[in-house]
């Protein structure tokens, strides 16, 4: 009997229910599978880093333990590929100039619209700015909170570049690639693009733990803003994966750099709470605006 189990007829049977099997079925196969090729590797290294879930994890503990997670997510759908019978391409991702100068636009208007968000919170007095020497700038003479020392823009810019490309390449190929090419199979694409968009919010829980609910709409609403990137970009993900690089950019350089602070004026259900910008109206409005952007010029 165990030797029958590893048959090639059983596997081949398995393998063949897979193909057939419904959308949600086979994403729910594919993460679980993700789960055990990441096992092996997180297990040991979680310990090598002294993180103990469910305990609060820092930065720098996240970062080997995802960067491992993400490392196999290609290897993983270019066999999923394989088995459904179509080229890797498909998940939108072909290697060619158009693609390119897609990711440029993305991340040049990602960026444009933090840009405008941050100027309306500093005319409004909400948010002030600390200059290059570590001094404080306001647009009025009301005092601000002194800042800890952090390392200038400059120094964390390029580093998180490099980091931004690569976690937003590897969460569209997931969420706006595989997630909705297997579920536009089932649903009208609406509801494909919800579906994968809520997962993609839930699952970011994981990782920020429950104090980040509140973001959880917005995280929904940066989804389905993504899935219309796809769409508009004829299939492609370069415009999704510029957005999503330009955001987590933009944001985390501020963050690391320290070079903004709220004043306090603000009120956090428009503003949000520090580190969670997506819980506040005013990133949900700058994610709406984006969508008219998009569609109006790519659509």
């Amino acid at each position: 009997m165990f030797f029958d189990f590893y048959s090639f007829d059983i596997w081949s049977t398995l393998l063949g229910a897979f193909v057939e099997a419904p959308a949600i079925a086979k994403i729910f196969v594919f993460f679980f599978g993700w789960l055990l090729l990441w096992a092996p590797i997180a297990i040991p290294l979680a310990i090598a880093l002294k993180w103990r879930p469910p305990q609060p994890i820092t930065p720098g503990q996240k970062l080997p333990l995802l960067a491992s997670l993400y490392l196999i997510v290609p290897f993983l759908l270019r066999e999923v590929a394989k088995l459904e019978g179509f080229p890797f391409s498909d998940y939108g991702l072909a290697w060619n100039p158009s693609l390119g100068i897609s990711l440029a636009l993305g991340v040049g208007l990602a960026l444009l619209g933090l840009g405008l968000l941050f100027t309306i919170q500093t005319g409004l007095g909400w948010i002030v700015w600390r200059s290059p020497s570590g001094d404080q700038i306001s647009s009025d003479s009301s005092p601000a909170p002194e800042a800890d020392p952090a390392p200038s823009l400059l120094q964390v810019a390029l580093p998180l570049l490099f980091l931004a490309l690569c976690i937003s390449w590897t969460e569209e190929l997931v969420f706006r690639g595989f997630l909705v090419n297997q579920l536009q199979l089932d649903y009208i694409p609406w509801i494909a693009a919800a579906i994968s968009s809520l997962i993609f919010a839930v699952l970011h829980l994981v990782w920020e733990g429950q104090e980040n609910i509140p973001s959880l709409p917005g995280l929904c609403l940066m989804g389905m803003v993504l899935v219309l990137a796809r769409w508009a970009d004829d299939g492609s993900l370069g415009l999704a994966w510029g957005l999503h690089t330009g955001w987590v950019w933009g944001m985390a350089s501020l963050d690391t750099a320290q070079v903004t602070s709220q004043t306090g004026k603000g009120p956090l259900w428009i503003l949000g709470k520090p580190g969670q910008p997506l819980a506040g109206l005013m990133t949900m409005l700058l994610l709406l605006g984006t969508a008219a952007v998009v569609w109006l010029v790519k659509g």
